[in-house]
């Protein structure tokens, strides 16, 4: 059971970002971006992300930012779990320690797209919605022919309250 292993849960550091780099090509189903943006977001966004890990294996990650035009949501952008640590509840524990980050200290609401497709990735915000008594809120965002070929559409899902 996951909750009886050692994982720690922390703000990434410069040195994970090749490592969530990896991660996100190992899942086949993210979105990989270039080792460039992760060495970023783990050096200048670290209280906006939050890695886990075990024994100094990175297992999954979670990136955000907050919203310049909305100061008072936070926005998931990726979450990530190595296919090793998949299946045992990471996801849903990364998202709780990404709420309780501390660029996410005092947002009211969490933002994330999320495709039609992706049942798994829409179970896990509901059950978040669940737990923190939250209503969600989905609406059209980024549509089929904003990306180039291949790309599904994706819906912009806002939870709130969350606090």
């Amino acid at each position: 059971m996951l909750e009886d292993r050692p994982i720690v849960f922390r703000p990434p550091s410069l040195e994970d970002g090749a490592a969530i780099h990896r991660v996100v090509q190992r899942t086949g189903v993210l979105d990989v971006n270039s080792c460039y943006l992760y060495l970023l977001l783990s050096e200048e966004f670290a209280d906006t992300c939050v890695v886990a890990e075990e024994a100094g294996q990175l297992l999954g990650f979670v990136t955000g930012v907050r919203l310049p035009r909305r100061p008072d949501s936070i926005f998931l952008w990726q979450v990530g779990v190595d296919p090793q640590a998949q299946g045992l509840g990471l996801g849903k524990r990364l998202l709780r320690a990404f709420l309780e980050s501390p660029g996410a200290e005092s947002a009211r609401a969490l933002e994330t797209t999320i495709s039609p497709s992706n049942a798994a990735s829409q179970a896990l915000f509901q059950a978040i919605a669940r737990e923190r008594g939250a209503q969600i809120t989905v609406s059209p965002y980024f549509r089929e022919d904003h990306f180039p070929a291949g790309h599904e559409a994706e819906e912009h899902y806002h939870i709130a309250p969350i606090r």
